[in-house]
């Protein structure tokens, strides 16, 4: 039995490529931009000695400095998942990452492979874009998915200050210090906006938009009602808060009901692209006899879009909207 190597040095250049982001975004920003810390990271910046204008200032650059290019050819397209993932570097500095990643890749592909140099440029520069791609989507949905989880709870803590007398803006300072990130930070921003004279509920619908969450739209929506029309807004956040949970609770269980049919799905798709990669592996030479033909490249290219029409059906079917 003869195993082909290629398609495994092809698979490690990848990993190396992606893991080689991480590393590189943990060198130059450290765990000041990690999640996973009990303190958010205006916190951080402030303990540091930074003063209050340029920590704001500092977050809010990081806040819309990928949406503001999305002008940038090709950039567009990574602009939105960026953005919701508050990546620090600039998007110039992303791009800059891509190439130096291509770079790395093409100088593995050069050494591990024997493939052509024009073969090995375009390869190489797929796993650049792709790894950037595939880590900056992953950093966006872990983000969103954290936010969720903390937004009813930083509703709930601003319910509590409300009653026991606090002013709103004093509410939403005390969130700023006593949730972490994501949210620990994006409301710190509005707490200072607010203290240098910029409408809370303006700056909530901004942050809706940067996150693109419907539970902080529904809460910017509340806090505007409330300042012209009045009401008791502890009320109607603790009223909020009770929605807010109640649809993250119909969320996962629409989730925990639908991933039989995603993996399935998944399954179902990743299939023939698996039994593709055991034939290279086990036997090189097993379409030999059939590639030279007039028909192969037809017929693999249909197949293919059929491929790809399978799962984006079945991502459609999977992907309800609560």
């Amino acid at each position: 039995m003869i195993i082909s190597p290629t398609p495994i040095i092809y698979g490690l250049i990848f990993v190396a490529v992606l893991l080689l982001v991480e590393g590189i975004y943990l060198l130059i920003f450290g765990k000041s931009i990690s999640l996973n810390s009990k303190v958010n990271r205006r916190l951080e910046l402030l303990e540091k000695g930074g003063a209050r204008e340029k920590v704001l200032e500092q977050l809010r650059k990081e806040a819309s400095q990928h949406l503001n290019s999305k002008g940038i050819p090709l950039y567009s397209v990574l602009a939105a998942k960026a953005q919701k993932a508050n990546i620090a570097f600039s998007p110039m500095a992303l791009i800059g990452v891509m190439a130096l990643l291509s770079f790395v890749a093409f100088v593995g592909l050069a050494i591990g492979t024997s493939a052509s140099p024009a073969v090995r440029l375009a390869v190489s520069v797929l796993m650049g874009v792709g790894a950037v791609f595939f880590w900056v989507n992953g950093k966006a949905k872990k983000r969103i998915e954290l936010a969720q989880e903390q937004l009813p709870e930083a509703v709930e803590l601003m319910v509590r200050s409300l009653r026991v007398g606090h002013p709103f803006s004093s509410a939403i300072q005390i969130v700023a210090k006593e949730v972490p990130d994501p949210m620990g930070s994006e409301f710190g921003m509005i707490a200072d906006e607010a203290a240098y004279g910029r409408n809370v509920a303006e700056s909530l619908r901004d942050m809706a938009e940067r996150l693109d969450m419907q539970d902080l739209r529904f809460l910017a929506v509340a806090v505007s009602i409330q300042q012209t029309s009045g009401g008791n807004l502890a009320e109607i956040l603790e009223g909020l808060a009770k929605v807010i949970r109640s649809r993250f609770r119909l969320f996962r269980r629409v989730k925990a009901i639908t991933a039989e049919a995603k993996w399935s799905g998944m399954f179902l798709s990743g299939f023939p692209l698996g039994v593709l990669a055991v034939i290279q592996l086990t036997k090189p030479t097993f379409y030999d006899t059939v590639k030279d033909t007039e028909y192969f490249i037809p017929a693999a290219l249909v197949v293919f879009v059929f491929l790809f029409a399978n799962m984006m059906f079945m991502k459609i079917m999977t992907n309800i909207k609560v």
